[in-house]
């Protein structure tokens, strides 16, 4: 599992922060959601060769994610900017990412080879 900053926004993989779903999506919903972005997903794998399948798999993968919340306006209302794909020491999570590597100089927290 990825580390999740302190207020719910984020889970960080290699470094880098990447935006949480909506925690107010009903589970119903969520799920719907989740196995439409995973459909749109297989879809983008086997339309390799074909451009304009390709390009309607990618804009169904922005679609699920923008439902979801991971993409588009943020849905967090407190004013705060969206630190979306940037590195974690770049952005003010700088601190809590910190604490999180062990002192023995192991990877990165969320580095696979760390396994988390």
């Amino acid at each position: 599992m990825y580390p999740q900053t302190p207020d719910g926004r984020y889970f960080v993989v290699r470094g880098r922060l990447w935006r949480l779903s909506d925690p107010r999506l009903e589970p119903a919903e969520r799920e719907r959601l989740v196995r439409d972005l995973m459909a749109a997903r297989r879809s983008v794998r086997d339309a390799k060769a074909d451009a304009e399948a390709m390009k309607q798999a990618r804009s169904r993968v922005d679609q699920a994610k923008r439902a979801l919340g991971e993409r588009g306006p943020v849905w967090w209302i407190d004013g705060a900017p969206d630190y979306n794909r940037h590195k974690a020491v770049n952005t003010p999570y700088e601190g809590w990412f910190r604490s999180l590597v062990p002192e023995s100089g192991d990877p990165e927290p969320g580095d696979s080879k760390s396994g988390g």
